[in-house]
């Protein structure tokens, strides 16, 4: 079982944000997260942090990819909160264009970095909540799968959509560098059941964020939520799922960061195999 994190994770918030791109302090975390044991860091493109985003020019690209090589510590995935800032969704046509021009932009971005897989976050102020917003996601997805092909680089969904739902939208996007983002928590929120949702659409998952929510709450540290991961991990095992697990955790208290990421390793570890045993 492999872990990255979700940048931003391993020094306290930037700026108070909970989640973005820490511009001060990304080149640290790769030594914190070699320290903590971790194998990967999801990288972050927000507004917050676009105009010092190393992964905008080919001297921070150079960067990124020596810090990797120094510390074993691999960029595989982004998670594009840019379009939690600026959603695809409820935009005027003009805007959507221009969206899924950046869309296309990040993801030759992406390929040149060695990321193999884009977080796509359809949550919140960007989720799909009518027939008109599923066409609307059906038809910019489409839009993007000849820079998917291109670049060889996944797009991975994240929704708040009842298993059901989901598996029908992607029914119609049957593309296969479009895969699911599969996000513990936020399935706790909503009361879903993970054997439901992996029988819906389990084929589809590509990636994993761990969390845990109170249902209808917040993020609260693992194993104070309603998150099932006795549920999960069989789940995940009988797809074979084998990629690295993405802590996106409640925080700590500032500087105890790289023991906190430890402890949560521990956790998933001894719920994976109290669950396979």
């Amino acid at each position: 079982m492999r872990f990255s994190i979700m940048q931003g994770r391993l020094v306290p918030p930037s700026d108070g944000l909970f989640q973005s791109f820490p511009r001060d302090r990304w080149r640290d975390e790769f030594a914190l997260a070699a320290e903590a044991g971790l194998v990967g860091i999801e990288w972050i493109y927000d507004a917050h942090g676009e105009d010092v985003n190393p992964i905008a020019t080919d001297a921070g690209l150079d960067a990124v990819q020596a810090l990797a090589a120094q510390t074993g510590v691999a960029v595989r995935s982004l998670c594009a909160d840019w379009f939690m800032d600026r959603p695809l969704l409820r935009a005027t046509p003009q805007e959507v264009q221009e969206r899924l021009d950046r869309l296309r932009w990040l993801l030759g971005r992406c390929r040149l970095a060695g990321i193999e897989r884009v977080v796509l976050p359809f949550v919140d102020i960007s989720r799909i909540e009518s027939e008109a917003d599923r066409d609307a996601v059906v038809a910019m997805l489409e839009a993007v799968v000849p820079a998917l092909e291109e670049t060889g680089v996944e797009a991975h969904l994240e929704t708040d959509l009842a298993p059901a739902g989901f598996a029908a939208l992607l029914a119609r996007l049957p593309h296969p560098l479009i895969k699911v983002n599969y996000d513990s928590g936020n399935s706790a929120s909503h009361g879903y059941d993970p054997a439901e949702e992996f029988a819906a659409y389990g084929e589809r998952v590509g990636s994993v964020h761990i969390k845990d929510r109170v249902r209808g709450g917040g993020t609260v540290p693992l194993g104070e939520g309603d998150a099932d991961f006795a549920a999960l991990f069989p789940e995940l095992a009988r797809i074979g799922f084998a990629r690295d697990l993405v802590l996106q955790v409640a925080r700590p208290a500032d500087g105890e960061e790289v023991a906190w990421a430890r402890q949560n390793c521990a956790f998933v570890r001894a719920r994976a195999a109290g669950a396979t045993t």
